[in-house]
């Protein structure tokens, strides 16, 4: 009797480990198949014709539409540079290098996918319509709160994820796979 409950012991711990682990691989996977550079989250091997099984496994739950990894690759960011969550009712500051690419777009978004911007205003940045610095570089401002400059108004309250995505990055040189600088996001109000 004691092997019995032993055995049934150790095949629920086993099955709650399994199924934990895929579970934990699909909603999130940094440990398994992501890759993240400060805030920034990206599955390099998304667009590749043989994703590894947790790339593959992720996009087929989320449905998500890849990128070929010639055509580009997308960045999403969930938490600012301090680790704290992306807020929909809070300005955020996003400023540095972006990876070489031929064309990129930037966009605040729901964790569902959904803009949050106002619906008569810009629903994203791209690199083509840009008020620059002196030095080229862009700083863009995403939040409720008017800003001058590159800015996007958000609305509603709640969780957003802020997604960078770059087009044609083989072309120029680049793979998709290494990002050589990806820009911060920097909480300035709430």
């Amino acid at each position: 009797m004691r092997f019995v409950l032993h055995l049934l012991l150790m095949t629920a711990i086993a099955l709650g480990l399994g199924f934990g682990l895929s579970w934990y691989a699909l909603t999130d996977g940094r440990l398994l198949g992501a890759q993240q550079v400060g805030p920034w989250v990206f599955w390099p091997r998304a667009g590749a014709p043989d994703p590894d099984p947790y790339s593959h496994a992720f996009l087929a739950r989320t449905g998500a539409l890849q990128l070929g990894q010639s055509e580009g690759i997308q960045y999403v960011a969930h938490l600012d540079s301090a680790g704290e969550p992306l807020d929909r009712r809070c300005s955020y500051t996003i400023a540095g290098p972006t990876p070489t690419a031929a064309f990129w777009t930037l966009t605040p978004e729901t964790l569902e996918g959904v803009p949050v911007a106002r619906s008569d205003g810009p629903a994203a940045f791209n690199s083509t319509r840009l008020a620059r610095g002196n030095d080229g570089a862009p700083v863009l401002h995403v939040g409720p709160l008017l800003r001058p400059g590159n800015w996007i108004e958000t609305t509603g309250a709640g969780p957003m994820a802020i997604v960078l995505t770059l087009y044609d990055v083989a072309a120029l040189g680049g793979t998709a796979g290494t990002p050589s600088g990806l820009p911060a996001i920097t909480r300035e109000a709430c």
